[in-house]
């Protein structure tokens, strides 16, 4: 919306050069100059301290619309000559307008004398072009904070919806991948065990429903992805039976603490597929939470080495370093290493 369209503007600029001209013509000539003049000459000095006000904003009004319509703060600087000329242009209007309209009402003031020499009159346009001044620099300096506040915000708005994008982008990437990796485990235990197959089919499509629902929010609870995580590892332990020990140390202040959906499941994905899978014995995949630091903490250990990693995809990692970032900025941190035969994986989330 333009600025000089504002009705808060509007009222503003009427009331705000009424009081200034009241202020400086009609206060002075009559509680300073005189205490004995007429009523008719009083009401005269307060008439025309109101219609110098309304008309100085009726002229600095169409400035204001040259400014919005006619410029912007890209290219002040090549019509800076064009605003110069709508200055002075409004100057010669408002003087050739309002002098002879005054000299008319004061001729109707019988028994005084209220008409303004020309040497006044001159002195007067260059007191005028001086409140002008001031104004246009007041209006100038709001007009250009609010474009800058306008760009700054249509900014805002095209990094906002690209991060959207980006993270949908992101999220799409997470069912195909899960898919791709449960649907192999039903196809090897098909033909050995129909009824763990059945079992399973179940676990997945329950956990395929949860991300379903959850796709359309950034940010859920952290009890929400428990339940997503127990159904994963259910899944996950008909494959490997007895091979897969999983435990969970979740601190109960951190059940209702929104993180990113499908992230812990992700990091508890990798740990399985990138570290139990390669070990013959199998191994144990430890999920523990808690808040240190205003940060929630989230950590997920496995057995087994960081080396072994290196021949997997790396897309669950990736996918979590870049949606942290989006989401969070350089205020969350992932972190991968490896600690006396087991593989850490730490995510750090601030607390909003």
């Amino acid at each position: 919306m333009k600025l000089s369209l504002n009705k808060y503007y509007i009222v503003f600029g009427v009331v705000g050069w009424v009081i200034l001209f009241t202020t400086t013509l009609a206060i002075p000539k009559i509680f300073i100059r005189s205490d004995d003049l007429e009523y008719s000459l009083k009401l005269y000095f307060w008439a025309e301290s109101v219609l110098c006000g309304v008309f100085a904003f009726f002229c600095s009004y169409i400035i204001s619309l040259f400014i919005d319509y006619k410029l912007h703060i890209s290219n002040l600087k090549q019509n800076i000559w064009k605003l110069v000329l709508v200055f002075v242009g409004v100057q010669l209007l408002y003087t050739l307008i309002i002098w002879p309209i005054l000299d008319i009402a004061g001729l109707q003031i019988k028994g005084t004398n209220t008409t303004v020499t020309f040497k006044g009159k001159i002195y007067n346009m260059f007191y005028f072009m001086t409140l002008f001044f001031v104004w246009f620099f007041v209006f100038l300096t709001i007009k250009i904070y609010h474009q800058l506040k306008t760009v700054n915000l249509k900014q805002i708005q095209l990094e906002n919806n690209l991060k959207e994008s980006q993270l949908n982008t992101l999220k799409g990437q997470i069912n195909p991948h899960f898919m791709f990796n449960s649907l192999n485990n039903i196809r090897g235990l098909i033909l050995e065990d129909v009824d763990k197959a059945r079992v399973m089919l179940t676990s997945l499509s329950e956990t395929l429903r949860y991300s379903l629902t959850k796709s359309d929010s950034n940010s859920i609870a952290l009890e929400d992805e428990l339940e997503m995580i127990e159904n994963y590892v259910a899944i996950s332990k008909i494959q490997f039976e007895d091979r897969l020990t999983f435990i969970k140390k979740i601190d109960d202040v951190c059940l209702n603490i929104k993180i990113p959906p499908m992230i812990i499941q992700m990091l508890v994905e990798n740990a399985i597929k990138h570290g139990i899978s390669n070990i013959k014995e199998g191994g144990t995949v430890c999920l523990s939470t808690h808040v240190k630091d205003n940060q929630l903490q989230i950590i997920v250990s496995n057995s087994g080495h960081l080396s072994q990693n290196k021949n997997g995809t790396q897309l669950g990692v990736q996918n979590i370093k870049r949606r942290l970032n989006l989401l969070y900025g350089e205020t969350s941190t992932f972190n991968l290493e490896a600690q006396d035969n087991a593989v850490v994986a730490t995510i750090k989330i601030p607390l909003q």
